[in-house]
């Protein structure tokens, strides 16, 4: 059996040998150490030849005889009770400081079976009192600890060379293609780096790779040392001892030759397995023999196993936070389309959803002979002759190719664009698809010496003989693309799945979805009018209350709109995550933070983290607001005192909120009962029949509030009320002085709104209400700023974003969706303003924006 045992391996192959098998080495072992096989009834059938060195008898004296003659009774009940640990066809168990025969020095034994025999390895004991679990379990802690693929697979190169005192170890990754890279790399100082050298599969064909699956640890101790020979060579069948197991195995003479053209005197690997493929090795190289203990070797080869669990572990957490995401962009196409099956021949939006999850450089779209594209892609022509390559190669099934000039040699011509490509069919016949195209990537390859090698006459006969030069070789690779992964193949093969599935469910049941989704919208629509008829009456009755109690029209105005933005923003909150409870601290804390601005850390909060229903969040925010007003204008609040709000949940899980006032002037009980203390008592017995206790004491004003057990959620076990961050100092009115702002709103009352705003902040403004008297206005105006309605009617504001981005203008959205609004991912940090807005919320999202543009 030939071996590979370093990135550039030693196979030769015979010339007339076209399935290219690895020449045929008789059975040998590395002189370090002795083999001995066994029969099934425990006689000697071979032995190396080297016996007598090690326990003075020689192959003739052991072979046919009972190894219980030869060994002592221990040492034999020892090996039979370790043969019977071993699981599976490639298990291998060791004993340490054997005591083999009486009077003969202890051996490091391992034993497995090859076939129906025993074999029985030993070396002489190297007493290295190393504890290979505790050593390696501190190696694996700090490996653990390391951030980011690069430094994982870096340190796992210095942790092995650490351990096994090898000059140079290499962390050698296989490609798809069966080339390989060193990716990571470990050196005694002094000597060169092998880093970012690539090598041909050739250097290991398959068959060696196959063996390294099996046979995980490899050690050459003297490359210059003369194999034994293993008697007899053949048993009476005419089979060799297969070998492929055994520690002490000597190699390949072309392997051999190769490592003396390195200068390589030691070699030593260790297989890295990933899901039952072989990802790469740690091999290492020693310019002088050596021979790391029996101990040392045993635990690197543990460490190499848990190294590849590892890896297997940070790979698929990496592949499944891709696919999670993905599954979220899948979902989003497949909604999408589900409603409108002509987006399927929208090759720009095809490309926006679909570039989130499988990056490339443009699309095409073929669907019944008609061809859509965008981004970079090949002409018409061209992308007919793909779409018919595909219909020959594809057969209906996801494809990919990172060199379609080796597919399709006119390919070649638009490379620049569409060097590599990934097709999902999206009907069987004829078949229609949607390709992406990656253009072609440029890239200096190093080979550690040119990957061609050259028929010579060496010493191994007419063989491809091993490189004898290993300086970098560099070569221009053109015409390839960086290619697809597995994990985006899977998503491509999710995406054809849920689009046929979509596609065939339209086609087949047209009429029955239109009528679905009629009955879907009667339903929205009785339902949004049922409520914006309570949102009205709500609003009605806050404009008839606060109309009898106020002493002026400005004080109507500020009342009534104040009111209002208490009941957005706990609106807002409960609406975050789609209508659920929400924490009560966050109501008070938002509530005061509007309300008082620098004032509110004259409000001290103290309670457990209580979530409340929507119904008694919204009740409890109006109650909240009121409290506070009045706190504001007449109470602790409107001098130098202070508010304590206390909360606890009592025993039958009922909200008892306690609200003190102290430190302002003398209260006195008012004389005329208003709208906000109507709401104050009566809110929380009359909508959630709970109680309501408010105190006039002259120190300062006490409330109790008793919110009943049905309308808390829960009650996490965190307490709330730690200290808040300062608020930022309130924007100046001339924040805005000398810019011009454009407005873009489709409704006239609040756009007249914003338009003051932006006035009373110092802006000239220029407003409005679609996106093509946007366009107009941007292309006759110099525009310093832009607050964008993101929904205007039947279209969006995106189209007015995307032109004052490549104009270099700063903008922000106003929506009336909150956080909820889903931006494309170009769009993501840009603010967002929540309607519905206030000169004062509106400056205060404006100048982080106009800060980030100075900076």
């Amino acid at each position: 059996m030939a071996d590979g045992n370093i990135p550039a391996g030693g196979f030769a192959v015979d010339l007339a040998n076209c399935d290219r098998e690895p020449i045929h080495v008789p059975g040998t072992v590395q002189p370090f150490g002795f083999l001995v096989a066994l029969t099934a009834d425990w006689l000697v059938s071979r032995v190396s030849a080297n016996s007598a060195d090690h326990i003075g008898l020689s192959p003739e004296q052991m072979l046919g005889r009972p190894i219980g003659g030869i060994f002592s009774a221990e040492a034999v009940h020892s090996l039979r009770n370790r043969i019977t640990l071993l699981r599976g066809p490639d298990a291998v168990e060791r004993i340490f400081s054997l005591a083999l025969m009486e009077g003969v020095a202890p051996f490091d034994v391992a034993v497995h079976f090859s076939g129906s025999l025993v074999v029985i390895e030993a070396e002489p004991a190297s007493h290295d009192e190393m504890e290979a679990s505790s050593t390696v379990r501190s190696m694996v802690s700090r490996l653990g600890q390391t951030e980011g693929m690069a430094a994982f697979l870096r340190d796992g190169a210095r942790q092995v060379r650490a351990l096994t005192g090898f000059d140079r170890v290499m962390v050698y990754r296989f490609a798809e293609g069966g080339d390989g890279e060193v990716v990571a790399e470990a050196l005694r100082p002094g000597i060169d780096s092998f880093f970012g050298l690539h090598y041909p599969a050739s250097d290991i064909p398959a068959q060696a790779r196959a063996l390294y699956l099996r046979n995980i640890f490899r050690v050459i101790a003297d490359v210059g040392a003369r194999p034994v020979a293993v008697v007899p060579q053949l048993d009476p069948s005419g089979a060799a001892l297969d070998m492929s197991l055994c520690l002490t195995r000597a190699v390949s003479p072309i392997h051999i030759e190769y490592l003396g053209n390195m200068g390589v005197g030691a070699s030593l690997s260790i297989s890295i397995i990933v899901e039952g493929r072989l990802w790469g090795l740690f091999a290492c190289h020693h310019y002088g023999p050596r021979l790391p203990s029996f101990a040392q070797r045993s635990a690197a080869e543990l460490f190499g196993q848990i190294f590849s669990m590892m890896l297997e572990n940070r790979e698929r957490s990496e592949t499944a936070a891709y696919e999670g995401k993905a599954r979220q962009v899948a979902d989003r196409l497949m909604s999408a389309v589900a409603q409108d099956h002509d987006l399927l021949s929208n090759a720009r939006w095809l490309g926006d959803v679909i570039f989130d999850t499988i990056p490339a450089d443009g699309v095409g779209v073929y669907i019944d002979g008609q061809m859509i594209f965008s981004g970079l892609s090949p002409d018409e022509r061209s992308f007919a002759a793909i779409v018919a390559m595909l219909n020959r190669t594809a057969a209906g099934q996801v494809f990919a190719t990172d060199h379609l000039a080796r597919l399709l040699p006119e390919a070649a011509a638009h490379a620049d664009r569409a060097a590599g490509l990934l097709a999902i069919p999206l009907s069987r016949r004829p078949r229609d698809y949607v390709v992406l195209f990656r253009a072609e990537q440029l890239r200096s390859v190093r080979w550690a010496g040119s990957p061609e090698k050259h028929v010579e006459y060496g010493p191994n006969g007419p063989r491809l003989s091993p490189r004898k030069s290993f300086e970098e070789w560099s070569e221009l690779v053109r015409g390839t693309a960086v290619p697809f992964t597995a994990a985006e193949l899977r998503v491509a093969g999710a995406l054809r799945t849920a689009l046929l599935e979509v596609i065939l469910r339209l086609s087949d049941s047209a009429h029955e979805e239109r009528q679905k989704a009629h009955e879907k919208q009667e339903l929205l629509i009785a339902e949004l009018n049922h409520r914006v008829r309570n949102i009205l009456s709500l609003i009605r009755g806050l404009l008839s209350q606060t109309r009898d109690n106020a002493q002026s029209v400005d004080q109507f105005i500020d009342t009534l709109e104040s009111r209002v933005h208490a009941l957005a923003r706990a609106h807002d909150q409960i609406t975050a995550d789609r209508w659920a409870p929400a924490r009560l601290y966050d109501l008070i804390e938002v509530e005061s933070a509007a309300y008082l601005g620098e004032r509110r850390d004259r409000v001290k909060l103290t309670g457990p983290n209580v979530l409340l229903t929507p119904a008694a969040f919204t009740v409890l925010a109006l109650v909240i607001h009121e409290m506070l007003t009045n706190a504001a204008k007449y109470g602790a609040l409107s001098d130098n005192g202070s508010v304590a709000i206390d909360w606890r949940v009592d025993a039958d899980g009922s909200l008892l909120l306690d609200w003190r006032e102290s430190g302002g002037p003398a209260v006195v009980a008012p004389t005329r009962r208003g709208f906000g203390s109507t709401v104050i008592e009566r809110s929380i017995p009359y909508d959630l029949d709970g109680r309501a206790e408010v105190h006039y004491r002259l120190s300062g004003l006490e409330a109790r509030f008793c919110i009943p057990s049905a309308h808390v959620a829960s009650v996490l076990p965190d307490v709330v009320g730690a200290e808040r961050a300062t608020p930022a100092p309130a924007p100046a009115p001339t924040l805005l002085k000398g810019r011009n702002v454009l407005l873009v709103e489709d409704n006239m009352i609040i756009a007249m709104d914003g338009e003051d705003a932006l006035r009373d902040l110092g802006a000239e403004v220029i407003t409005a209400a679609s996106v093509s008297r946007a366009r107009e206005a941007i292309a006759n105006h110099e525009v310093d700023l832009a607050v964008l309605d993101f929904n205007l009617g039947n279209e969006t504001s995106l189209p007015v974003a995307e032109l004052l981005a490549e104009r270099g203008v700063s903008f922000l959205f106003a929506t009336g969706y909150g956080d909820g609004l889903d931006l494309p991912d170009r769009f993501g940090g840009v603010t967002l303003l929540k309607k519905p807005y206030s000169g004062a919320t509106l400056a205060q999202a404006i100048a982080p924006v106009l800060e980030e543009n100075e900076a």
